[in-house]
């Protein structure tokens, strides 16, 4: 008789606290709704200008940072902390916990879209190289460093033009991985890299920090399945955030506002796109 009493208040303590895990998981705040109660988002970024970066006063602008704040306040969060990351870490970062969103201008992958949940994308743009003044190397296109071998290419680690370089037959012995633009830039002035990849935007603002010290190619021949479509990013389980922000890019990008906060960063109407990210991820 004890062991059925026993038995049967040990089953009814079970039932209870299924009850309370369960009702806890119903009530768990979400992404959205934190941010929403606490009016603060945390983004992570790598220092890449025109996308995400760090100005001399420490603060963060940058495409993607300003869109972020924009789309933020539609959702009623109006204070944006930024955490910098090294490029390779963002998304290990966001899984971590370590920030809510990825605001970097990271170009959409169907390999990254199985890591994490990608926005629509905010712009399209291509790539182009930087050489020393009057690309002695005569370097074109991707094609034209993998027929050189004794040309070095320097790449910023974790982007999507390593894997454009390898696709082209460029092999890993001439290839410089680098953690930043800043690196990349170095590596060409200082000789240890005949080129360096990376978007046409980013190759341009490089270029203007050292006029006279290095270029860009204008004429960029490449893949136009290499065009990059770059977004914010969320976790996986943030769906509703991911979909409460692409509401309000909806109905944003386009307009004069839109258009008014991203040109300082080289984006013009040119840049924006219809493309979804949906089909970028299934590609």
């Amino acid at each position: 008789m004890k062991l059925n009493r026993l038995t049967g208040t040990l089953g009814m303590l079970c039932a209870i606290v299924g009850l309370i895990a369960q009702a806890s998981a119903a009530h768990a705040e979400t992404t959205l709704q934190r941010i929403q109660r606490t009016g603060v988002v945390r983004i992570g970024y790598a220092n890449e200008k025109p996308f995400a970066y760090t100005q001399p006063d420490g603060t963060v602008t940058g495409e993607s940072p300003e869109i972020a704040k924009k789309i933020f306040a539609k959702l009623g969060v109006k204070k944006v902390d930024a955490v910098l990351t090294e490029w390779g870490a963002l998304i290990p970062g966001l899984q971590a916990g370590r920030f809510d969103v990825i605001a970097a201008g990271m170009y959409i992958t169907p390999q990254r879209c199985a890591q994490v949940a990608f926005a629509d994308p905010q712009y399209q743009i291509g790539d182009t190289l930087l050489t020393l003044p009057g690309n002695p190397k005569h370097l074109g296109s991707y094609a034209d460093v993998a027929h050189a071998p004794g040309v070095k290419l320097a790449v910023m680690a974790g982007t999507v033009e390593l894997g454009y370089a390898r696709e082209a037959s460029i092999k890993d012995s001439q290839i410089l991985q680098v953690p930043d633009t800043t690196a990349e830039l170095q590596a060409v002035r200082s000789h240890r890299a005949d080129a360096a990849v990376g978007t046409a935007l980013t190759m341009k603002d490089l270029a203007a920090k050292m006029p006279g010290e290095v270029a860009v190619v204008e004429k960029f021949v490449d893949d136009p399945k290499h065009m990059g479509y770059g977004a914010l990013a969320f976790r996986k389980d943030d769906t509703d955030l991911r979909d409460a922000v692409d509401k309000e890019l909806h109905a944003w990008l386009g307009t004069p506002d839109h258009l008014k906060t991203v040109a300082p960063f080289g984006f013009d109407k040119s840049n924006v796109t219809d493309k979804t990210a949906a089909e970028l991820c299934r590609e």
